[in-house]
């Protein structure tokens, strides 16, 4: 169909013309990418307006695919534009914008995708471009290869056991159309063994533990538009985009694989913020928020409620926002200061007031602050693990537990990150950077905007627009128990903070006096700040807690340095059994055969 033909058309050929482009002319190049962004953001508008399901043996259009292909376009437009200030002292330009227009058509192409092996050939793609991203860095800086490297062995390693379980499935239902697929777990240990391979293949794009360590490294070594647009946002709508196809239409799960998904999901949500409380960098502490919110998405996929799900897909979408406005206004401090770790920073809020509150939203949006969208979202969560106790469920309790005690310290770290860039004592920038500090160039604010703007219309309006017009045509019609206004609670809170300002008004000392900080007796000098970066170190030394932190500095917990090992481990091994002589091998490989057979029988 030429519609969805095109969608992949435009960005595809604006990204070869833009890494053929020669370097030397600048503009050029950034010209190319915005309006190769723009061209693929209107034509998946148009889209999604005209065309509201649409299925053949190769391409799929329905409600789940419809609003995630908007939503790629929307994040690709808004990352171009910010690129255009970012990007400018970085050699590689015309790569940068072609392997990030590759990106925006190969997310099209996985999106819109029906049958598995076209799956597999977007799904690959995009391991690559995001591994050449990356590497945008530059090999001038210490770790960018390793941090490509792992991303690709994680990412597109994990592509092998999408290969295997496609296989299997194609073995159980002799097909490869997706919409033709219905298999259950239950009654078969091989349709098991290929949910399990697909999932962990979607928890590796996500961003899900065990597999999420590639990010990060990747948002500490890559730049930050490409972090903003990959991890934060599009993987994300990826990998629980197919996650939540495996769940509602492949799949029929038993009690088991609901509980391997929810169990990942609370593990993945206290595991990861608690790592987060205690990193210095700014990049690294938001990567680790990017993983522990999937587990948010995953506990509600795998409720496999109507309304679990919705609350799951509905949180994908939110944190893709908020997650990616985050990451941008640590680009603008980033931009400004040169750095992003926490001991030379703050006071920003004086000089950056844009960005500032651009993050106090998306900030209070992360933590579920209501009336912001991450509150609505994971209401909806909690509302899904509540159901599960009344369809019978005995562990809904720890799930929700685990899922409300990672929002209370999800706050907690937003505090301390707020008040180290922000907030605090400033620096003195001028010495340490020889130059004033001031608000980013407008393309860069701009987007930080839209996406703060979009975290209050989708928390406001949660049931007007964002779950009316794209979460419930995806999941069909979803029953809502409890009570929750967000329009009325957002006037409500607006008359608390006028009368709270008024009160204020009328009760302030009419004297002003500027005094310098008083902490503990004694007025600090300029050069003696309190940063925040030390904030929770009494968690990090609690005797619990220790060990484990000391164990995933380590990098006991990493799944890539782990797999390393036990590979150097097995080549050794492996290596004393090449004799050279022919016999031998030829055994080898009759020995590998039999037991690969032997295993597919017993399963099946």
């Amino acid at each position: 169909m030429s519609e969805i033909l095109y969608l992949l058309v435009i960005p595809f050929v604006t990204g070869v013309i833009a890494i053929f482009l020669p370097k030397k002319i600048r503009p050029a190049i950034e010209t190319v990418g915005i309006l190769g962004s723009v061209g693929s953001l209107a034509y998946v508008t148009y889209v999604y307006v005209n065309l509201v399901s649409y299925t053949s043996s190769w391409w799929r259009i329905d409600g789940l695919s419809r609003f995630i292909l908007l939503f790629c376009g929307v994040f690709g437009f808004l990352i171009a534009l910010y690129s255009l200030k970012f990007m400018r002292r970085f050699d590689r330009l015309n790569e940068y914008y072609g392997y990030l227009l590759f990106t925006i058509g190969a997310s099209f192409g996985a999106v819109l995708a029906n049958n598995m092996i076209l799956l597999v050939g977007f799904w690959g793609f995009l391991a690559f471009t995001l591994f050449m991203l990356i590497t945008i860095g530059g090999p001038d800086r210490t770790g960018v290869s390793e941090a490509a490297k792992k991303t690709l062995i994680i990412v597109g390693g994990s592509d092998c056991l999408m290969i295997l379980g496609i296989a299997i499935l194609w073995l159980l239902t002799n097909s490869l159309r997706m919409d033709s697929m219905n298999v259950s777990v239950a009654t078969s240990r091989l349709a098991a063994v290929a949910f399990v391979l697909l999932a962990v293949t979607s928890f590796a794009k996500a961003g899900a533990i065990p597999m999420h360590t590639w990010i990060p490294d990747c948002a500490e070594f890559a730049p930050i538009p490409v972090t903003a647009f990959l991890p934060a946002s599009v993987d994300k709508l990826l990998g629980i985009y197919l996650l939540t196809r495996l769940v509602t239409d492949i799949f029929a799960l038993n009690t088991a694989m609901k509980i391997f998904l929810l169990a990942v999901g609370a593990f993945t949500v206290l595991a990861a913020v608690m790592m987060a409380l205690i990193q210095h960098d700014a990049k690294r502490l938001l990567a680790y928020h990017a993983v522990s919110q999937v587990g948010y998405m995953v506990l509600g996929i795998g409720t496999c409620n109507p309304i679990g799900i919705a609350g799951g897909l509905f949180h994908m979408l939110n944190n893709a926002i908020y997650k990616g406005c985050l990451f941008l206004t640590a680009g603008g401090v980033e931009h400004r200061t040169g750095t992003t770790h926490l001991d030379r920073l703050g006071g920003l809020a004086h000089y950056m007031p844009i960005t500032f509150v651009s993050f106090i939203v998306a900030a209070l949006a992360i933590s579920g602050v209501p009336p912001l969208n991450g509150f609505t979202s994971k209401w909806l969560v909690y509302q899904g693990l509540i159901m599960l106790g009344n369809e019978g469920g005995k562990l809904w309790i720890i799930w929700l537990v685990a899922a409300m005690f990672g929002s209370a310290l999800t706050l907690a770290s937003f505090m301390k990150l707020g008040h180290a860039i922000f907030l605090g004592q400033t620096p003195d920038y001028e010495k340490a950077i020889g130059h004033k500090v001031r608000e980013v160039h407008w393309s860069m604010w701009l987007p930080m905007v839209v996406l703060a703007g979009l975290c209050l219309a989708f928390g406001i309006f949660a049931f007007r627009l964002p779950l009316a017009k794209l979460i419930y045509p995806a999941v069909g019609k979803v029953f809502v128990p409890g009570f929750w206004q967000p329009t009325l609670a957002t006037i409500l809170i607006l008359v608390g903070i006028v009368v709270g300002f008024i009160i204020y008004l009328m009760g302030r000392v009419k004297i002003r006096e500027d005094s310098l900080p008083f902490i503990g007796g004694e007025v600090l000098p300029e050069e003696v700040r309190v940063t925040g970066t030390d904030f929770y170190n009494t968690i990090r030394e609690m005797s619990i807690l220790r060990t484990i932190y000391s164990k995933a500095e380590q990098k006991l917990f990493d799944i890539y340095e782990l797999g390393k090992r036990a590979f150097l481990f097995l080549a050794r091994g492996v290596s004393y059994a090449h004799v050279g002589v022919l016999t031998s091998y030829v055994a080898w490989i009759f020995l590998g055969l039999m037991a690969i057979l032997f295993v597919v029988v017993r399963l099946r």
